[in-house]
């Protein structure tokens, strides 16, 4: 394998040759990520046996109810990368403030956010979960970074990724050109490169979303989900299938492995907030990954890498993955739709938006 694979750290010099001014520090900091998510994936494999599994009986910062490996990968995160003189900060899903870097350590010239284990509520299950992150340049290197140097629109992110702790343990990489693929090699230790420059395919039969919430969903939503179980028979024409694994890492994978297209749309359920999902540790590095590989992320409303963040811990309407659907998706926000009255008369193909007991 050593012979027939490019590990990270090759892969990441051959970029940096390219650079002939790059200093090297953003190659040692995706290289401290890298050594984290090695760590997290041993601790996820040894499951119970280390006594990690299940909740600590807390609240994160995001009103979620915190697993002992959300401590842990936390904790992993901020010891991996702290230390090496990259960062000037770091901002996790997990804490409410950013992490100072420990005066004993120098800072750098960029600012790490992350959510150290995505899809946690999932582990208890053996389900495949993940970590994501995202790096930005800050506005003062050297100097101990403040709350609204994380507060970049995700088109500044320099490098984004993220690793699925799954059957195989696989970091998925963009530095801006391209997205690829590494594989870790357990009795190594080290990532080897398994897939360069991936793309999202442009059309697709497959989607992900939470139908549970659909009584929340704009019509815009309503109307394209309901056009998909209309299959053959309806406007689409043809047949999906629908995935949801409530994991956004392998919601992700999925799409970027075979196709697809993610719905966590803006809902009524909570007014005060904009949506789901965390903008600066899961939709701004997700939609780069996915607009890297030739596929588009928007809101429904805007590209999600243009939304100007406003708070650390902010949340925001995602939909992403083949271009086509995301299009359409986008589209259907714009022209005026007729909700239906009836959610399960809607959905049958049979009677259409009649039920099987209204006159025909």
């Amino acid at each position: 394998m050593l012979t027939e694979r490019s590990t990270l750290a090759q892969f990441l010099i051959e970029e940096r040759r390219r650079h002939p001014g790059s200093s090297g520090e953003l190659n040692s900091l995706i290289l401290d990520v890298a050594l984290a998510c090695k760590a997290i994936s041993q601790r996820i494999a040894s499951g119970a046996l280390t006594g990690v599994i299940g909740s600590v009986g807390a609240v994160n910062v995001q009103g979620e109810q915190q697993q002992k490996l959300d401590v842990v990968a936390n904790e992993i995160f901020l010891r991996a990368n702290e230390w090496g003189g990259q960062l000037a900060g770091m901002v996790s899903e997990e804490l409410e403030e950013p992490y100072s870097i420990p005066v004993e350590f120098p800072r750098g010239k960029y600012l790490l956010t992350f959510d150290p284990l995505d899809g946690s509520s999932n582990i208890d299950a053996n389900v495949s979960v993940g970590s994501i992150f995202s790096i930005l340049r800050a506005p003062a290197p050297g100097e101990e970074a403040r709350v609204e140097d994380f507060l970049q629109p995700g088109t500044k992110q320099v490098a984004a990724g993220y690793a699925i702790y799954g059957p195989s343990t696989v970091l998925v990489l963009t530095v801006g050109t391209g997205v690829h693929a590494f594989t870790l090699e357990p009795k190594l230790g080290e990532f080897f490169l398994t897939r360069q420059d991936i793309e999202v395919p442009e059309t697709t039969a497959e989607y992900a979303v939470n139908t549970s919430n659909r009584r929340f969903w704009e019509p815009a939503i309503k109307r394209y989900i309901d056009e998909c179980l209309q299959g053959v028979s309806g406007p689409r024409e043809k047949d999906f299938n629908m995935r949801w694994v409530a994991s956004l890492v392998a919601e992700a994978h999925r799409i970027l492995t075979r196709g697809g297209v993610f719905m966590y749309p803006r809902d009524s359920k909570n007014p005060e907030k904009a949506g789901r999902l965390r903008l600066l540790y899961e939709a701004n590095p997700i939609g780069f990954l996915i607009e890297q590989a030739g596929g588009l992320a928007t809101t429904g409303r805007e590209r999600v890498l243009e939304v100007n963040p406003t708070d650390l811990h902010q949340r925001i309407g995602l939909v992403f993955g083949s271009r086509e659907e995301v299009e359409r998706i986008t589209r259907y926000h714009t022209e005026p739709t007729e909700e239906p009255s009836d959610t399960t008369e809607h959905w049958n193909p049979l009677y259409g938006v009649r039920g099987l007991f209204h006159a025909i």
